[in-house]
């Protein structure tokens, strides 16, 4: 059972960021044929309890069957709308250095609804040159239709962070993925992710260093030695 739009609630922060990793359970399962899910199977495929997967989705007015689980393709349906994945999103990548390339050359972006059409950078050794099939552009090149749904991706050093994002935002950007360092100052109205690499592997650090077995204490090379 889903009800219409105007019922729903408004979605917590924390409940968006996990539908993309629902979307992406779905999706694996409906590509190996399965048809139904149960709220445990998905719950423990997402890596979630059941009990915070069944609230999750009873934002978007989906509470599945009793006793028989959710509808594979509906649900993948239900959240795509959610998630405004209908059409493909435009995405300009800013910064050609080595992460920006990287970025350019990621064949996921196509697989899950963002089409990179812009690479863009102010050095004039870089534009005009091809990567990943796309022309090299400066800002003054990077001209979205008015319409146009278009997400910038932030892949310059620091310190043309703050910079690069602010001629986003005169171009009429309202959705950065920041992947400097450094914060942004930017409108309410513009919504920033940022991906800090150098946080996340610090984390993977602490749960290897908690999961990781005590190592052996090694001998004491002045311990008496007894016959």
């Amino acid at each position: 059972m889903t009800n219409a739009p105007a019922a729903r609630r408004d979605i917590p922060d924390a409940t968006v960021a996990r539908l993309p990793v629902y979307l992406r359970v779905l999706r694996a399962l409906s590509g190996r044929g399965v048809d139904v899910v149960s709220s445990e199977e998905l719950a423990d495929a997402a890596g979630v309890r059941s009990s915070g997967l069944r609230k999750d989705l009873s934002y978007l007015g989906s509470y599945g069957v009793r006793g028989v689980g959710y509808d594979v393709e509906r649900l993948s349906e239900e959240i795509t709308r959610e998630l405004g994945l209908q059409g493909d999103f435009a995405v300009a990548i800013v910064g050609m250095g080595n992460l920006g390339r990287a970025l350019a050359d990621y064949r996921g972006f196509a697989t899950r609804g963002f089409s990179v059409r812009w690479l863009i950078d102010t050095d004039p050794e870089l534009t005009g040159s091809t990567i990943a099939g796309l022309t090299v552009v400066d800002f003054d090149g990077f001209r979205p239709g008015p319409d146009e749904a278009v997400i910038g991706v932030l892949a310059t050093p620091p310190a043309s962070a703050q910079e690069a994002a602010d001629s986003l935002v005169e171009r009429g950007v309202r959705s950065i993925l920041n992947f400097a360092s450094e914060p942004l100052d930017l409108p309410d109205s513009v919504a920033v992710r940022k991906v800090d690499l150098a946080t996340e592997l610090q984390i993977l650090a602490f749960h290897d260093q908690r999961t990781r077995p005590e190592p052996e204490p090694l001998p004491d090379p002045f311990a008496e030695v007894t016959s």
